[in-house]
C-alpha cells in the first residue's frame, strides 16, 4: 500500500483497491507498507503498518521502548527535525478543506527541545505487594485501553519529573499512614525550576496545600497555579507564545482595530494572559467556569499585586463564556482573547462575537481542526486572518498549539 500523505492525527493516508481511503498508523508519506486493516467502513478504513517495504528517508528509530503501546508519543517514527514541517502541511490542508481558505505564506511552527520538555503530565501510580514489601510503579495508559504501560524513565518528561517519580514519589505513595488505592491517577507539574507539585482526586486539604501548590515565572512575572488545574505543558516554548500574543495586542491597539479600553480574556484559566497583559489596558475581564482556576486568577490579578501605572480595573467572572457573552454587550473595540478547550468555541460564543463591536480577536487553540471550523464561522461575520503561528508544544506527537490573529 502506498502512503500518499500525512493527515490530522499523524496517520498516513492511502487508498484501497476499491477507492476507499485508508488511514494507516505508523506510516509516513511516500512509504510502501504491508497494512493490517483494523476497521472497515463503507466510506473508509483504518489500519496499522505491519511491515515497511520502502522506508521514508525521514523514518526514525523510536527512542522509547513503550512506543506503540503507550497512548502518548505516536510520532516517534518520524525524525524530530521534520515533524513540524509535516504537521505544517497537514494544518494548511485542514484550513483549505474545513475553512475554505489558505493560511498565510508566513505561517510556520516554532519548535524547541524535542525531548525532556514536558513539565506537566498525568501518570498512573500502581501499588502492589511482593511478600512484605510494597512495590510502586508508574505508567501511562496504553493506546485505546485502560491497561498501564509502565516506565522507569519517560524521554519526553523533564528531568525533574523523572527524578521526582523515581525518588520522592515512591516514598510518598508507600507512606503507611495514608490509604492510597492500588491504582491512582496523579497530576505532576514541574514549575521550571525543578520544584514538582502533584495532585490526585480525593487529596486531603492539608496535603493539597503542602504538595499541590506551584508558581511559574514568565517574563519576570509570577503566575500562581496548582497541579489540579490546567496549565501549559511546555514551559520552554511558552514564552514564545506569550511574546506573539503581546505583539498581537500591541499591533491591534496601534492599528486602531482595538483599543486599550478593555481586555476580555475568555476561557481564562488561572488568568495567565490577562495577568501578563493587564498593564496595557484600562479594564480587564477574565471569564472562567472552573472554580479552582478562578481562585488563582483572583490572586494573579489581585489588587495586592504591584500597582500598574494606570490603575487597571479588574473583574474575574465565574461563568461559562457563552453565558457571559450573551449577557454582556461589548460595544467598544475591545481586545478579545479566547483559549478554549479542544472542542473549540460554542456556537453561542461565535454568535456573540459576530454581533459585538469586537474587531480584533486573538484565538489560541490546542486543536487546529476545531480552530479551522470556528474560523469558517468567524469569516462569515467579516473576520480575516492577519497572522497565524504554530507552536510545537508536544514534540513526538501530532498535537499542535496554534495562534490566529483575526480582524475585521
Amino acid at each position: 500500500m502506498l502512503i500518499e500523505k500525512m493527515v490530522q492525527g499523524g496517520e498516513g493516508m492511502a487508498r484501497l483497491p476499491d477507492g476507499r481511503v485508508c488511514f494507516v498508523k505508523g506510516a509516513l508519506p511516500g512509504e510502501r507498507c504491508r497494512v493490517e486493516i483494523t476497521l472497515s467502513k463503507k466510506d473508509f478504513a483504518r489500519g496499522v503498518a505491519m511491515e515497511i517495504l520502502d522506508a521514508s528517508e525521514y523514518r526514525a528509530q523510536p527512542r522509547c521502548p513503550l512506543y506503540g503501546r503507550c497512548g502518548g508519543c505516536s510520532l516517534q517514527h518520524l525524525a524530530s527535525e521534520k515533524q513540524a514541517e509535516f504537521i505544517e502541511h497537514v494544518e494548511r490542508e485542514n484550513f483549505r478543506r474545513l475553512a475554505h481558505t489558505d493560511l498565510p505564506d508566513s505561517f510556520c511552527i516554532r519548535t524547541g527541545n524535542p525531548w525532556g520538555y514536558r513539565n506537566r503530565a498525568r501518570v498512573v501510580v500502581s501499588r502492589d505487594r511482593a511478600g512484605d514489601r510494597e512495590i510502586v510503579r508508574f505508567g501511562f495508559r496504553e493506546q485505546e485501553s485502560n491497561r498501564i504501560a509502565f516506565f522507569k524513565e519517560c524521554p519526553v518528561l523533564t528531568p525533574a519529573l523523572n527524578a521526582f517519580l523515581q525518588g520522592p514519589a515512591r516514598e510518598i505513595f508507600t507512606d503507611k499512614r495514608k490509604r492510597f488505592p492500588r491504582e491512582i491517577d496523579v497530576n505532576v507539574f514541574d514549575d521550571g525550576t525543578g520544584k514538582v507539585s502533584f495532585y490526585y482526586a480525593g487529596m486531603p486539604a492539608e496535603d493539597f496545600e503542602k504538595y499541590a501548590q506551584g508558581a511559574v515565572d514568565i517574563g519576570g512575572k509570577k503566575i500562581e497555579t496548582d497541579a489540579s488545574v490546567f496549565f501549559q505543558s511546555n514551559l520552554s516554548l511558552l514564552p514564545e507564545l506569550v511574546q506573539s500574543v503581546c505583539n498581537a495586542v500591541d499591533e491591534g491597539i496601534a492599528s486602531g482595530k482595538a483599543s486599550d479600553e478593555w481586555l476580555i480574556d475568555l476561557f481564562s484559566g488561572v488568568g495567565f494572559f490577562a495577568a501578563l497583559l493587564r498593564e496595557k489596558f484600562k479594564r480587564v475581564t477574565t471569564v472562567e467556569r472552573d472554580e479552582g482556576c478562578l481562585r488563582h486568577a483572583e490572586v494573579n490579578l489581585s489588587a495586592n499585586r504591584p500597582a500598574d501605572a494606570r490603575g487597571t480595573s479588574v473583574q474575574n467572572v465565574s461563568a461559562p463564556a457563552e453565558q457571559w457573552l450573551a449577557q454582556n454587550v461589548v460595544d467598544v473595540p475591545a481586545t478579545l482573547i479566547v483559549d478554549p478547550p479542544r472542542t473549540g468555541l460554542p456556537k453561542e460564543v461565535l454568535d456573540a462575537i459576530a454581533a459585538s463591536s469586537v474587531n480584533r480577536l486573538i484565538y489560541v487553540s490546542c486543536d487546529p481542526v476545531t480552530l479551522a471550523r470556528d474560523y469558517a464561522k468567524l469569516a462569515a461575520s467579516g473576520f480575516t486572518i492577519g497572522k497565524a503561528e504554530g507552536f510545537a508544544f508536544y514534540p513526538q506527537t501530532p498535537h499542535l498549539e496554534m495562534l490566529l490573529v483575526l480582524s475585521r
